[in-house]
């Protein structure tokens, strides 16, 4: 019975492609016939065999990034996404067998038209995400492909490139020298952001958690971010930022220096509810406001962010390898003593918020605004811990 059991895990263990099969793709290899190269391995590759690395690393940067225009250039690039997708899901990558590396995404990030790029991003996002789960559940974070890339202790630089790159594709910059090539495809260019936009935003996601130290990963990167969102010009472009954010505790810490920023009485107390009803009493227009808003349009991005604070503040303050429990037991976060708050304090703030508005614009409170104090309203009444 041992015997059968030894046997039987020994052909089940994953190996390399068998050297003739592997001849045949190499001869397609050498000839640059793609969809020949793609059709043989995702033939071959199976739960029993996988490719060698430089395989893999020619699907990549050969045919999914390639440069060279062919007849069918988009359909080949989904079938190597589809490829690679299939090695992930049956021989997921590790350190030692990732087939890409930060030189290979900065120079793709950096270049607008690369072809495939939002199919090497998702294919990125993928690799790196399995490995991470599987590391948290393991509890070897360390030994992580996100470790290795994306690491505030050992490699923040990258960290700020994502946040770059976020900066661009939000503002357009990396529209700039395309104009005309924009108005021609400008749906498609757009969709692509939006997916864009919200991969490099898992990315800052897992930086945030990936050290074991969230809150110190997260001010850390909030610091880069905020600085940048002051120089975002147009609000819709902030919203988007702040919009697509991933990871709640990030979004928190941004948002919290934007209050700090913006608040006439500045205070150093610890996030908590009692502070954030503290920014609306005292919150005013400090941001620099460089395209044609009203006034009233302004105080409309403060309470539209300090809706996005109060939806986000459910953050966990625990490194998430060491709260994976209680993620399966979707258990809340414990509350702090500056959490509770009298009704009658909120409804205050609430009415005193609405008469300095009234003052300030000299006007009637404006409908968008309104929805938002209703908003506010509900979300600073309703228990946190319910």
């Amino acid at each position: 019975m041992l015997i059968f059991l030894y046997t039987q895990d020994k052909r089940l263990k994953a190996q390399p492609i068998p050297f003739r099969r592997l001849n045949m793709v190499s001869s397609t290899m050498e000839e640059n016939f793609f969809q020949g190269t793609l059709d043989f391995l995702m033939d071959y590759v199976s739960c029993k065999y996988y490719p060698p690395k430089d395989v893999t690393t020619y699907v990549v940067r050969q045919i999914l990034l390639s440069p060279v225009h062919q007849e069918g250039q988009q359909e080949i690039q989904k079938d190597a996404y589809m490829l690679l997708m299939k090695i992930q899901a049956l021989h997921p990558a590790t350190t030692d067998t990732v087939v890409w590396d930060w030189q290979l995404l900065s120079k793709v990030m950096e270049v607008q038209m690369t072809p495939g790029r939002n199919l090497f991003l998702q294919y990125i996002i993928q690799t790196l995400e399995d490995d991470f789960q599987k590391m948290i559940r393991t509890g070897v974070l360390h030994r992580s492909i996100a470790k290795a890339v994306l690491s505030c202790d050992k490699c923040f630089g990258n960290v700020k490139e994502v946040i770059k790159w976020l900066i661009a594709i939000v503002t357009g910059a990396r529209f700039s020298q395309h104009r005309k090539f924009l108005q021609e495809t400008k749906n498609v260019l757009i969709d692509k952001s939006r997916g864009q936009t919200a991969l490099l935003q898992r990315m800052l996601s897992i930086a945030v958690e990936v050290d074991k130290s969230p809150n110190c990963n997260a001010t850390k990167i909030a610091d880069v971010i905020f600085a940048s969102l002051l120089n975002i010009p147009k609000r819709g472009q902030r919203d988007i930022f702040l919009s697509t954010m991933d990871c709640h505790l990030l979004r928190c810490k941004v948002l919290e220096l934007i209050f700090q920023h913006n608040c006439s009485v500045p205070t150093k107390e610890p996030l908590s509810l009692t502070k954030i009803l503290h920014f609306l009493n005292h919150a005013s227009l400090l941001l620099t406001y460089q395209d044609t808003e009203k006034l009233w349009q302004g105080w409309d991005e403060i309470l539209y962010q300090m809706n996005l604070l109060l939806l986000s503040y459910r953050h966990l303050r625990d490194p998430v390898y060491e709260r994976i429990h209680l993620i399966i037991k979707a258990a809340k976060p414990k509350l702090q003593s500056n959490d509770y708050i009298e009704n009658s304090k909120i409804k205050h703030s609430i009415s005193s918020i609405q008469k300095k508005l009234c003052q300030i614009l000299g006007q009637q409170i404006p409908s968008p605004i309104k929805e938002k104090i209703e908003l506010l309203q509900v979300l600073l009444f309703t228990p946190m811990d319910t």
